[in-house]
C-alpha cells in the first residue's frame, strides 16, 4: 500500500474513533460524575501512552527531560488533561451531547481571537469575517434557532463548552514553541495531569476502591474514554500526518468529525438532533473553513515574497 493511501486510511480511522467519544461520554457520565470520568479516563489513558513510548522506545528521552521542560510540562498537564476534559466533561453532564460536541468545536476561533493578544498576530478582514459566521453558529445552537428573540435555552450551561473551547486554544498556543517528540509531552502532561487529578480527588472523596469493585461499566466507559479520545487516537493521527505528503490533504477529515458525532450520538444516545444543532454548526465549520482558507492565503503570499 502506498504511503498516501495509508495515511488517509489512518486519518479515517482516528475520525471514525473520535467520532464515538461523545456518545462514550454521556453513556459513562450515566455511571460516574464528570470528576470520577476525568480520574479513571486519564489513568487508563497514562497507562496506554506509557506503553506506547516503551514500544517505540522512546521512554527515555522523558527521563531526559530538563527541568524547564518538566514545569512547562507540569502547567501544560493542568491546562489538559485535568482543567480541560474537568470542564468538557462537566458540560457534557448538563447538555445534550449534540449542543456540547457543536459548541466546544469552535476552538479553532478562539485559537485565531487569542493569537492575537498571545501571539502578537495581526487580524484580516477575512477572520473578523470568519469569526462572526463562527459566533453566529454558536447563538443559533445555544438558542436552538430563536435567533429573533435570543432566548438562550442554558446560556450558562452553554459557556462550558466554549470555556473548554477556550483552555483547549490555549494549550494549543503555549506548545507551539516546545519542538520535543509529541507522544513525550502527552505523557508527561497526562502524567502531571492525573497528579493533579489524584490532589483533586482527595477533596471530593473518589471512592477509587468502591467503583472498581461495583461500577463496572463505569470503568470500561472510561477506559474507551482515555484509550480513544486520549491516547491511541492521538498516535495514529500522529502517523497519518508522518505519512501523508502534505497535512492539508488529510486535515480536512477533521471537518467530517462533529457531523459524524451527530450521527453516533443520534444512533447510539438516541437523541434527536435539532435542525437548529446541524444550521450552528454548519455555520462554525464554514467559519473555520474560511479562517484556514485566509492562513493558507497569507502563507501563499510570504513564501512567494521569499521567492
Amino acid at each position: 500500500m502506498k504511503k498516501q493511501n495509508l495515511a488517509y486510511l489512518l486519518a479515517i480511522l482516528t475520525v471514525a474513533l473520535w467520532s464515538t467519544v461523545a456518545s462514550a461520554f454521556k453513556i459513562s457520565l450515566r455511571y460516574l460524575n464528570f470528576y470520577e470520568l476525568l480520574f479513571f479516563s486519564s489513568f487508563f489513558s497514562l497507562v496506554l501512552l506509557f506503553i506506547i513510548l516503551n514500544i517505540q522506545g522512546k521512554f527515555k528521552l522523558v527521563l531526559q527531560s530538563s527541568s524547564r521542560e518538566i514545569l512547562h510540562s507540569i502547567a501544560m498537564g493542568f491546562l489538559n488533561p485535568f482543567f480541560y476534559y474537568l470542564i468538557l466533561f462537566k458540560s457534557y453532564s448538563i447538555l445534550p451531547a449534540q449542543e456540547a460536541i457543536t459548541l466546544n468545536y469552535t476552538w479553532p476561533i478562539m485559537l485565531v481571537l487569542l493569537s492575537i493578544p498571545i501571539l502578537k498576530q495581526k487580524i484580516s478582514i477575512i477572520s473578523i469575517v470568519s469569526i462572526f459566521i463562527s459566533f453566529i453558529g454558536a447563538v443559533i445552537i445555544a438558542t436552538k434557532g430563536s435567533l429573533a428573540n435570543l432566548q438562550f435555552s442554558n446560556l450558562a450551561a452553554d459557556f462550558l463548552p466554549v470555556f473548554s473551547a477556550v483552555i483547549w486554544a490555549l494549550f494549543w498556543i503555549f506548545n507551539i514553541k516546545d519542538k520535543r517528540d509529541k507522544v513525550v509531552k502527552l505523557f508527561l502532561n497526562f502524567l502531571f495531569g492525573f497528579i493533579f487529578m489524584l490532589i483533586f480527588s482527595i477533596f471530593y472523596k473518589i471512592d477509587v476502591l468502591q467503583i472498581v469493585a461495583h461500577n463496572w461499566e463505569g470503568i470500561i466507559g472510561s477506559a474507551y474514554v482515555g484509550f480513544f479520545e486520549m491516547g491511541v487516537t492521538f498516535v495514529i493521527w500522529l502517523k497519518a500526518l508522518q505519512l501523508s505528503e502534505t497535512t492539508a490533504k488529510i486535515s480536512n477529515f477533521i471537518y467530517i468529525t462533529p457531523f459524524l458525532s451527530l450521527v453516533v450520538v443520534n444512533i447510539v444516545i438516541g437523541e434527536e438532533i435539532l435542525l437548529a444543532t446541524f444550521i450552528g454548526l454548519i455555520f462554525i465549520i464554514s467559519g473555520i473553513a474560511l479562517q484556514k482558507y485566509s492562513d493558507s492565503r497569507i502563507l501563499k503570499t510570504k513564501n512567494n515574497d521569499i521567492k
